[in-house]
């Protein structure tokens, strides 16, 4: 009791953090020091309101303050700050609270996964979420935990998937009123996923939504024979929320096995597709799909962006969407009509869309026994980092990289094909030698046309996310280590900066006795950067 009453005394200026009622989250742009979910907002705009930083003074940033995680496993946390205490996730699911200011630590929450979890693709995870008091973490062996936000006690536990059935849970959760919203990964192997949404306070599950639907049910004709039973369709990223509609969107990841379409025919829903569902029931309202029977795995692991623009002369809300098949997408987030489709990178798969929206393939690129050039290549034009977008300059900021790939588009089992992407693999561990090999990017597109307005290229590809802010700074990172900042309007570098390591994760931005910090992940270190003073 002692150490939490010292918890609640004032800490860097302001009061331990509590009382983050759904309300604060859902109106996150009227408290901008703060950074109350993954993204930012339930929105997923990944923009803050923050402009003390701007393209005239930001080549004056300095480092603060560095924590230095003991995982050598991917930093991809982007972290939460709440009334001047920052709490991010050491790889795969230790928890901590830290000053923000100072980075002291708090207090440590470690947490194994039971060693059944394998999961593909890293021991990773995205975030933590929060409302009241309370921190929530989903987890590596597929539970969703709660946990004290003033002492890293768990409150509750409740599991979600079997660990062993290669479930796991790698993605921020997702708050919407008195629940907690978590998908399961683990598509690129034998698994019928789902997203789930538990009650807050007490860890019971309210709704359940399967991510491929079952016998009787609308969809389940897309899936040849018992297909659907085994066909991933995984959960590898959070949702974003509109308070408008009551709408709960959810992107949904690629069909088992990924490149072998002979024995799953079909359109295979809802892999590959953006579902929205009623945020209170789970009830699917409307769906659109990206790649109709996918064979070259591109999921749709991205978050979700909404906003409200604009759109050939009258108001529109509108999802964006940059996908790992190289589209950009703006589509109808109330009703879920494609608004527009254009390549955001090389796109040599489809030709176009029909008047329905539903692309159109190149011939003989699908189910190919033979090798054939794919752009993008099964890594995709982007991937799970996420873009941002900015109310101020209306543009869309895309993180990503030119890339082909001689593919297999037709492999055998679960888990990547023997081939599938021989040039991109190997580019996770060397480095790129001429711009022909590819090349990482942030390009800025406007929403209203799809068309690009600017381009920053890189000497390497990236797995950083892109924060934009109210000073029309774009903040992002590279595979070979720099963070740097461009200017929104034009794409202009204005700052630089090597980190070491790898920036696999999205920054934030957040504010302390007024003064602005920029945090970002690079590596195993969490570095926090403010203007000299």
């Amino acid at each position: 009791m002692l150490f939490r009453a010292l918890l609640l005394v004032s800490v860097s200026g302001s009061v331990w953090a509590q009382g983050v009622t759904f309300d604060r989250i859902l109106h996150a742009d009227r408290e901008p020091q703060n950074w109350l979910t993954y993204s930012g907002t339930v929105g997923g705009q990944r923009y803050s309101p923050l402009s003390q930083i701007t393209p005239a003074n930001v080549k004056n940033l300095e480092l603060q303050w560095v924590w230095q995680a003991r995982s050598i496993e991917k930093f991809e946390t982007t972290a939460l700050v709440v009334d001047g205490i920052l709490y991010t996730i050491q790889a795969p699911n230790d928890v901590y609270a830290l000053d923000a200011v100072t980075g002291r630590i708090f207090w440590t929450l470690p947490y194994t996964p039971a060693p059944e979890a394998r999961p593909c693709c890293g021991r990773v995870n995205r975030g933590l979420a929060i409302l009241g008091d309370t921190l929530y973490m989903g987890t590596l062996d597929a539970h969703l935990l709660a946990i004290d936000a003033s002492n890293g006690k768990i409150l509750w536990n409740s599991t979600v998937g079997n660990a062993a059935d290669r479930y796991a849970i790698t993605h921020a959760p997702l708050i919407v009123k008195d629940k907690v919203i978590v998908g399961l990964a683990g598509g690129d192997g034998p698994i019928r996923s789902s997203i789930a949404a538990f009650d807050a306070k007490t860890g019971k599950e309210v709704w359940r939504f399967y991510t491929i639907p079952g016998p009787g049910e609308p969809g389940n004709e897309t899936w040849s024979g018992d297909s659907w039973k085994t066909g991933g369709a995984a959960v590898w990223n959070v949702g974003a929320y509109d308070p408008d509609s009551n709408l709960t969107y959810w992107g949904i990841g690629n069909p088992a096995p990924d490149t072998n379409g002979d024995v799953r025919l079909g359109d295979n829903l809802y892999s590959d597709s953006v579902v929205a569902l009623d945020a209170d029931t789970g009830k699917l309202k409307w769906y659109y799909q990206f790649t109709p029977h996918d064979t070259m795995d591109y999921d749709s692991t991205q978050v979700p962006v909404l906003a409200d623009i604009d759109y050939q002369g009258r108001p529109r809300k509108v999802m964006m969407w940059a996908n790992r098949n190289g589209v950009f997408y703006v589509l109808d987030r109330t009703s879920g009509q494609f608004l527009l489709g254009k390549p955001f990178v090389k796109a040599n798969w489809l030709t176009g869309f029909d008047e329905k929206g539903r692309p159109m393939r190149t011939p003989g690129q699908q189910d190919s026994a033979t090798p054939v050039l794919i752009q993008p290549n099964g890594l995709g034009g982007t991937n799970w980092y996420p873009p941002s977008f900015s109310p101020h300059t209306g543009l869309f900021y895309i993180p990503g990289w030119e890339n082909s790939g001689t593919m297999f588009a037709k492999g055998a089992g679960f888990g990547r094909a023997t081939g599938n992407t021989p040039m991109a693999q190997p580019n996770l561990a060397v480095n790129l030698k001429t711009p022909e090999d590819g090349f990482g990017i942030v390009r800025a597109f406007d929403p209203k046309t799809g068309d690009m307005k600017w381009e920053y290229k890189m000497t390497d590809i990236t797995w950083a996310g892109v924060l934009s802010t109210a000073s029309d700074l774009v903040f992002s990172g590279e595979r070979d280590g720099y963070f740097f900042a461009l200017d929104g309007k034009n794409g202009n570098l204005l700052w630089k900066q090597s980190l070491g390591g790898q920036v696999n994760s999205g920054p934030m931005s957040y504010m302390v006795n007024n003064r602005q910090y920029i945090a970002v992940a690079a590596g195993s270190v969490l570095f926090v950067y403010a203007l000299r003073q």
